[in-house]
């Protein structure tokens, strides 16, 4: 019998190819405490999931330059109105769109969060 948290095996197979970094690193790049982390995912304006060790941890493409990536809290928004869960969120914004071209996460670092945003929008119908 193993001893394995399938959440945990499930996610590290679905995030696989997705750069994470547990909170307290989240921390660090933000220049905030840990406590400002939790808050910001209470708050929606960031999402995190569970890595192959267990650790809450949030994709890196969501942080540039000691920042939250702009229009990111705007599309969380949108797409947990449409009850997303944080998992969902983080596969639709890595998942590839051949009319993008990439991926949403990609087109946000590229300024195109109003394309994003539409998009996110349309995800809940």
């Amino acid at each position: 019998m193993s001893d394995a948290n399938p959440e945990v095996t499930a996610n590290a197979e679905k995030f696989a190819g997705i750069a994470l970094s547990p909170l307290p690193d989240v921390a660090d790049a933000l220049g905030v405490s840990i406590i400002d982390v939790h808050k910001l995912l209470k708050d929606g304006r960031l999402v995190a999931v569970l890595d192959g060790q267990g650790r809450r941890c949030v994709p890196e493409a969501f942080l540039e330059g000691g920042a939250i990536v702009k229009a990111l809290p705007s599309v969380i928004t949108l797409l947990r109105d449409a009850r997303f869960t944080d998992e969902e969120v983080v596969d639709w914004m890595f998942r590839p769109d051949d009319t993008l071209p990439g991926t949403p996460a990609q087109a946000l670092l590229d300024n195109r969060g109003t394309e994003i945003k539409r998009r996110a929008q349309a995800s809940g119908y």
